[in-house]
């Protein structure tokens, strides 16, 4: 990637290296634009013929496809972009990633002030989950992106590693300590390009993922950390240090912006070595199932260009294709559980009951609004500001995670009070007691799982964000934020069961689905501390379903700590 001195040269340049890469424009019209900008004669031609190198050598590869791997790697999210770029650095090693998406060289994925239009887009999977009592007969939108790049290329661009007490419990449920904090903060260290201020024993600066606190934030998100410094907040000067590691704060949000551009995985994991022979990347195949001889993985089983084919893999596959997908391949694998199987005449592999269960999600609440005398131009991911703390001071880690937001943050209930002037403050709960399922509604590889999310169905998941949102509307209307404030619109003086109500209403998704294939030693587990799934061989998963318990925060940086360690583990 060229670097330029302003976020609009970044842009536009984003736009001229995706056309060239889509084979939309020539290399002396990149050079010739890439001059325009200021960038350097020399590197823009370098930047150019890279480009092309790569689009040439995945057009050959994808032309040329071989009857076996030495890897499969299913899922290009934010954990597969990790585990095939690791691999693909062995020269001698041979890998196929599957992609259902197509590619990620496009102006609403790449351009941060337009992140916000790809939810519910064409680079969406679009899930919705079964309509529930516990969000007042609502149905919720659950974002998972369908693009090279998975989630990292349609997300807010957030960096939050996890608290240290969720590394610690990992390892305590599976009895690995190579789950453990300790561990996991070291390979952030290694990973991390840190921009932000120094901290060498928790954060990294020589790594290849590009982090820093969103540059020149609007005043806004600045008055909102004083108004919740007013509150008994404490502030921090990183989102990703010590405040993971006590009762929370609040802090400028860590963003994955560069330039005013989206980094997204891919972009440091792939794109590096896409030029390479042994990488294939293989966007618009869909994913039927993995194949077994006896209870031994044998390859995948994929749509590609209207024709099934099977790729066999000679090591490993390693499925990585998120929450939702992953259980549902697992499914139609022949892995889960076997009443289940059954219903659709699916024959059973490995008994595994645990797969589609203990689904995890982190609720957000549209219901916290103000009215500015004008809207605000919205800078970065336009939610620049963020703090955790406890709903309760008896909790050993904080379950909430409020945002500031540059705009109208409601669901369809709640939006229908928003004015163009609208921003919003909203309290989402991280350490949710409600637990969700996923079902089979076909053994057809085109049919989705019925999403049984279950989203505030524990009463102490109510209880929380009574306490949640009620701090939100007193940071909205302190002293701090009144030069930004008109009036409130949401939620005002209520309480009891109106406010629940309310809460219900206002209820979405932050789109981090997680659990659904956990790791551990239960009967309910599917994974072990290593990966691998129960009762069948050469077949692992790594990706946000392997989760125990979900993280205190947003899953994008714990998905990536998850294909790292899934990387170390297959490098050893």
């Amino acid at each position: 990637m060229i670097l330029t001195n302003s976020s609009l040269d970044g842009q536009k340049l984003t736009l001229l290296e995706a056309q060239l890469m889509e084979g939309e424009i020539q290399r002396s019209t990149f050079v010739e634009a890439a001059l325009s900008l200021g960038v350097q004669s020399p590197t823009a031609m370098t930047e150019a013929d890279r480009y092309l190198a790569i689009a040439s050598n995945q057009s050959q590869l994808r032309a040329s496809l071989k009857k076996s791997y030495d890897y499969i790697v299913v899922g290009s999210g934010a954990s597969g972009s990790v585990v095939a770029g690791r691999l693909a650095q062995n020269p001698a090693t041979q890998v196929l990633l599957l992609e259902d998406g197509g590619s990620d060289l496009k102006p609403e994925i790449l351009m941060t002030v337009l992140w916000f239009t790809n939810e519910g887009g064409k680079f969406d999977w679009s899930f919705n989950a079964e309509r529930s009592d516990s969000v007042n007969g609502r149905s919720i939108h659950q974002a998972m992106g369908r693009v090279l790049g998975g989630g990292s290329s349609i997300n807010g661009m957030v960096w939050a590693r996890g608290h240290k007490n969720d590394f610690d419990y990992w390892a305590k449920e599976v009895g690995d300590s190579a789950w453990d904090y300790n561990h996991i903060l070291e390979i952030y260290k290694r990973i991390e390009a840190w921009q932000g201020p120094a901290d060498p024993s928790r954060r990294g600066t020589g790594g290849n993922v590009f982090v820093q606190p969103a540059p020149d934030p609007h005043p806004i998100a600045h008055a909102f950390l004083q108004g919740a410094a007013a509150h008994g907040i404490a502030t921090f000067d990183d989102q990703n240090g010590v405040l993971l590691e006590g009762d929370g704060g609040a802090a400028i949000t860590n963003v994955r912006i560069r330039d005013g551009r989206r980094r997204n995985i891919p972009a440091d994991y792939l794109y590096p070595v896409m030029h390479q022979p042994n990488l294939t990347v293989l966007t618009g195949a869909h994913v039927c199932r993995i194949t077994f001889e006896d209870a031994t993985t044998t390859g995948v089983e994929f749509e590609y260009q209207g024709e099934t084919r099977t790729i066999r893999a000679s090591t490993e596959v390693i499925l990585s294709a998120g929450a939702i997908n992953t259980p549902g391949i697992l499914m139609r694998s022949g892995i889960g559980d076997r009443a289940e199987l059954g219903r659709f005449g699916i024959p059973t592999v490995s008994h595994r009951p645990g797969v589609g269960q203990n689904l995890q999600d982190h609720p957000i609440i549209g219901s916290a609004m103000w009215e500015g005398d004008e809207p605000i131009s919205g800078r970065n991911n336009s939610a620049e500001a963020n703090f955790l703390t406890k709903s309760s001071s008896d909790l050993l880690t904080p379950d909430l995670h409020c945002w500031h937001i540059e705009g109208p943050y409601a669901s369809e209930v709640t939006g229908k009070l928003a004015v163009p002037a609208t921003w919003s403050i909203s309290p989402g709960l991280v350490r949710p007691e409600s637990r969700g399922f996923l079902r089979l509604q076909s053994a057809d590889p085109h049919k989705a799982l019925a999403i049984h999310a279950n989203l505030l169905s524990d009463p102490r998941d109510i209880a929380a964000l009574r306490v949640g949102i009620k701090l939100c509307r007193e940071i909205g209307n302190s002293e701090a934020l009144r030069p930004f404030r008109k009036r409130e619109i949401l939620p005002g003086d209520v309480d009891g069961e109106a406010l629940d109500a309310l809460i219900r209403d206002g209820a979405m998704s932050m789109h981090h689905p997680t659990c659904t294939a956990k790791m551990g030693t239960d009967d309910m587990s599917v994974v072990d501390s290593k990966l691998c799934v129960y009762g069948v061989k050469n077949l692992r998963v790594a990706d946000g379903s392997i989760m125990p318990r979900v993280t205190t925060g947003n899953t994008h940086a714990p998905c990536v700590i998850i294909g790292e360690r899934m990387a170390e583990m297959l490098s050893a």
